[in-house]
């Protein structure tokens, strides 16, 4: 593999890395600001509406960054993967066109009429708009994800002159692998989102502030948090998993550290997988429990890599094994946080347990960093595949691109990222000192509006 893939690899790993720290939290963001909105339409409280506004504010924000750094990752399919364009264009290209054509226009068109809407449209139409706003963000994420099950597990197509040809729309839209991977994605977008509300909820009771919206984020936040993290272990997780074991037995091997082929495999809680030696070291293992998983029998086979060619192993084995334990284990803290968090809510406690609200306050960037320790999951996973026994990384990478070029317009980013990120950070900071009871002033309040 030269420099100029590697490079090239490393530039869309920071790229995609980078973008997606911001819809994962605006897929989430997006139901918890449809929740508000109905609890303000049901209950006719005001306080609702302004939380809503709120936190629509900060969607908006980073909704806007979100497609800044989402725009750079297109012309990377043109520029530094050609062969791979050329190659599988025709099908492909479906997916992330009706992404842009319908997804994002829906979600950005009522992202404004709900930023700016809210006197002309009445309480109706406004709860109308954070409902299509919703619809949106999670079109989007369902065309995305539609294009990533069609990499990991190609469908509807033909293969004519050294091209694909896409033969079954319907297929690649509703690829058996889309709907697990889909219900994983945005289950982990909705812990993003719950977490950063409670979070910021138990950050206001920490200093005294805005006491009543702060005991309302949490109230939601820990309630809807807790949902999405239980969905995340069962049954998204479990169906993405069982997903795994049937179509790429060896990223399943790769991930549990498993080499050797085994009746009854347990578990590993934790070890060190050493490649050369093909042994995962010090490890910890809960006996059978991997058979039982993946195939619901305690004695089944479960293949390891030495079933397959060496040249089909995932080519980072060691990083592979490690962000997907960094995920499940994450996971499971969530669970346990939010759990412990709604018994407090539920004997009415939370609001002056300061242990449980440094946690909650503490927790906010763990979901940021268990979705992307998924997505490393899934890519490095399919590696050294493109598109799943199709075609090789090298296969698609562009031939007239040097080194160089790809260097260049990396630091680029990485400057010009860097120079986003702080503006972002200085925006949510001065929305968040503001805080939802500055919305009370505000001339969009619909406190006199009869909808």
């Amino acid at each position: 593999m030269n420099d100029a893939v590697v490079i090239s690899r490393l530039q869309f790993a920071f790229t995609a890395t980078y973008h997606y720290l911001f819809p994962q939290f605006t897929m989430g963001m997006a139901l918890l600001i449809l929740i508000f909105k109905s609890l303000s339409l049901r209950s006719g409280k005001e306080a609702y509406n302004q939380a809503a506004r709120f936190w629509t504010k900060i969607f908006a924000i980073t909704f806007v960054m979100g497609v800044v750094t989402g725009i750079p990752m297109e012309f990377q399919f043109g520029t530094n993967w050609a062969l791979f364009s050329s190659y599988a264009g025709n099908v492909i290209a479906q997916t992330l066109a009706m992404e842009g054509a319908f997804a994002f226009f829906l979600e950005s068109t009522f992202l404004g009429l709900l930023l700016f809407g809210e006197r002309r449209l009445g309480r109706r139409g406004h709860w109308a708009a954070s409902l299509l706003v919703f619809a949106g963000t999670w079109a989007s994420g369902f065309f995305i994800v539609a294009a990533n099950a069609w990499l990991q597990h190609p469908v509807g197509y033909t293969l004519q002159q050294g091209a694909m040809r896409l033969t079954d729309y319907w297929a690649v839209l509703f690829n058996s692998w889309t709907g697990p991977a889909y219900l994983h994605v945005m289950s982990g977008a909705v812990v993003t989102g719950t977490f950063a509300t409670a979070g910021l909820g138990a950050f206001y009771l920490l200093r005294n502030q805005h006491v009543s919206y702060a005991r309302m984020f949490l109230t939601v936040g820990v309630t809807v948090g807790l949902l999405a993290s239980i969905v995340q272990l069962f049954p998204s997780g479990d169906l993405e998993g069982r997903q795994v074991a049937a179509n790429q037995p060896e990223k399943l091997a790769a991930m549990e550290g498993q080499f050797t082929t085994e009746q009854g495999a347990g578990i590993a809680l934790i070890g060190q997988p050493d490649v050369q030696a093909q042994q995962l070291d010090n490890a910890i293992k809960i006996p059978r429990v991997l058979s039982f998983l993946t195939y619901r029998r305690w004695s089944a086979e479960v293949l390891g890599l030495n079933a397959f060619p060496a040249a089909n192993w995932p080519t980072a084995i060691e990083l592979l094994y490690f962000v997907y334990h960094i995920m499940v284990g994450l996971g499971t803290i969530f669970i346990a946080v939010m759990g412990a968090a709604a018994i407090l809510l539920r004997r009415k406690t939370l609001w002056t347990s300061r242990p449980m609200l440094w946690i909650l306050l503490l927790s906010i960037p763990f979901p940021f960093i268990a979705n992307t320790a998924g997505w490393f999951t899934s890519e490095i996973g399919r590696q050294p595949w493109l598109i799943y026994n199709l075609l090789r990384i090298p296969e698609g990478a562009s031939t007239v691109v040097s080194s160089g070029n790809v260097l260049f317009t990396l630091i680029g980013f990485a400057g010009m990222y860097l120079v986003m990120g702080l503006l972002y950070v200085v925006l949510i900071v001065r929305e968040v000192g503001s805080g939802p009871e500055a919305e009370e002033s505000r001339p969009q309040s619909t406190a006199a509006v009869v909808g």
